[in-house]
């Protein structure tokens, strides 16, 4: 006796595949918006500078010092 196996899709995956399917200019959007935030060239400068200028935090923040 072989029991049939059901396939599950959940309610999100659905939302998503629908959506995608009537605006596929999503895929495009997204990737500019993935562009805007991640793909960028770093600037050694601009890094040096950050490390240098980072505050270290006392090991518990909300006790007063005194």
């Amino acid at each position: 006796m072989t029991f049939r196996w059901k396939y599950y899709e959940s309610d999100a995956s659905k939302l998503i595949a629908d959506l995608t399917r009537e605006k596929p200019q999503i895929a495009e959007e997204k990737a500019k918006g993935l562009a805007l935030w991640w793909d960028r060239t770093l600037d050694a400068d601009q890094l040096r500078r950050a490390r240098e200028s980072v505050v270290k935090q006392q090991p518990y923040v909300y006790q007063t010092k005194g």
